[in-house]
């Protein structure tokens, strides 16, 4: 049986395996709700409309170095956000982490 620790690390790292996987974590999370698990939920929520934003924009601006860019950063993010995960850390991503906290507290 798991401990509401191991819980709240098992959400946290799931948030970041793709779309399904943060559903699924969200799932988890709101059946029994973690610190860790809901900030990591929060965190990559963030950095998933984050990268829709900026796609629609590179896109639309048409400029593939930007897009290169754009998605090494998410990238980096998103690992960073994982390995905080998979260390049982609260870290918020650079840049807008500790907006995401904020923006989505709700959750």
């Amino acid at each position: 049986m798991e401990t509401t620790t191991d819980n709240g690390k098992t959400v946290a790292i799931i948030a970041y395996i793709t779309l399904i996987g943060w559903i699924i974590a969200l799932i988890m999370n709101n059946g029994n709700k973690t610190a860790l698990g809901s900030f990591h939920v929060r965190q990559s929520l963030g950095i998933m409309c984050v990268g829709v934003i900026l796609a629609i924009i590179s896109g639309i601006i048409g400029i593939w170095i930007l897009s290169t860019i754009v998605n090494l950063s998410l990238l980096v993010f998103w690992l960073l956000g994982l390995i905080s995960a998979v260390q049982g850390e609260m870290k918020p991503v650079p840049v807008l982490g500790e907006q995401f906290q904020e923006w989505f507290k709700g959750i």
